[in-house]
């Protein structure tokens, strides 16, 4: 639609469905939506003022996206909500992934439930200043597959910006699901009056994951959204040498027989200074230049590349932070290094230095 106001599929020379001609002049002759069009409320959407006046408190909106799923975007958006948390902000942090939502399992929020009060919906809180909301919340069973139509997921995005009571934000952390669909043109149409910052779009290194990525820069230009940055996820798998390696050896019967204890014993009397060494593994193919090379045809930010780590996964998993502990020692940093970038280039200042990272 072009500023939501003229369907897709409408007619040439549409007068648009807000217009009081909307199904009545003579180009909606023919026009699949013209029984919709001319029996439709006319005017401005009062939802749109409602939302633009609960967002009035919110000082930074960014949208978190990705082309392709199981990229690692839920994971960099609930980290970065917990980065930003530790550095005293108020923070929000809103799943829009209507039929996958896994953000409730990512913050530790499993089995927790939406309340109401005379404000609206109240956020499920992580601390006092992380809130979150997702229709995990909202879900009688975890295994229950949400299976809406489009209209019946925009309503509930709008209902989730318009009657959730977030109080006063410094971020609004909005996790969408992967692609470019109804979801994605609903937020930002129901943001469009309240100044999004802009996107964060998550990829990881290979072709097959940069074609969709492109698609997702070029959604974000058709619409008017600044793509604030790419995150480049999983590159590469680094790990300490041996701290997390399991060693195998294939026996003449073709069975293989675990050698772990053996290989660190050899290691630690033979070749200690091997003990600190950081293992890397290109996961991906990163052949096409990744994520940075594809930055740099596009015009668009590149933000950092954040390794594969089984801890960050872990840490996932457990719906904790990757910033409290030193357990994450290849993800957290660079997770830190990019959120430090995003937050210079937005010219934010940081209000404390995170715990331990």
């Amino acid at each position: 639609m072009e500023n939501g106001q003229v369907p897709e599929n409408a007619n040439e020379h549409c007068p648009g469905t807000q217009f009081e001609s909307a199904g009545k002049a003579d180009s909606c002759e023919g026009c699949p939506n013209q029984q919709i069009c001319a029996t439709a409320p006319k005017g401005p959407d009062p939802d749109l003022v409602a939302i633009a006046e609960r967002m009035a408190t919110v000082k930074h909106k960014i949208l978190v996206l990705s082309g392709k799923g199981g990229v690692g975007k839920s994971t960099f958006s609930a980290q970065l909500s917990f980065a930003l948390a530790a550095m005293d902000f108020q923070v929000g942090l809103l799943d829009i992934d209507i039929c996958g939502p896994s953000i409730p399992k990512m913050l530790g929020l499993e089995g927790q439930e939406i309340h109401q009060s005379n404000l609206g919906w109240s956020p499920v809180y992580v601390e006092s200043n992380l809130g979150v909301m997702s229709i995990g919340f909202m879900l009688p069973d975890p295994d229950d597959a949400v299976i809406w139509r489009g209209p019946r997921k925009n309503a509930l995005i709008k209902q989730f910006l318009k009657d959730v009571d977030w109080g006063e934000l410094d971020f609004l952390i909005v996790d969408a699901p992967p692609g470019t669909s109804d979801e994605h043109i609903s937020i930002v149409q129901d943001l469009g009056a309240a100044s999004i910052d802009g996107a964060i779009i998550v990829t990881t290194p290979q072709q097959v994951s940069l074609i969709d990525v492109r698609k997702e820069v070029s959604f974000c230009k058709k619409v008017g959204v600044q793509v604030l940055g790419v995150v480049e996820n999983m590159s590469g798998l680094r790990q300490p040498m041996l701290a997390a390696s399991k060693f195998l050896r294939m026996t003449e019967a073709g069975e293989e027989k675990d050698v772990t204890e053996w290989v660190i014993e050899y290691v630690k009397e033979k070749a200690p200074e091997l003990l600190d060494i950081i293992a890397l593994n290109e996961v991906f193919d990163n052949s096409g230049g990744g994520a940075t090379k594809m930055c740099r045809e596009m015009g668009v930010p590149f933000l950092g590349k954040v390794p594969l780590d089984p801890e960050l996964c872990k840490a996932a998993e457990e719906g904790r932070s990757c910033f409290v502990d030193q357990k994450s020692g290849t993800s957290a940093p660079a997770l830190k290094k990019i959120i430090d970038t995003l937050m210079e280039n937005q010219g934010i200042s940081r209000n404390v230095v995170d715990n331990d990272a």
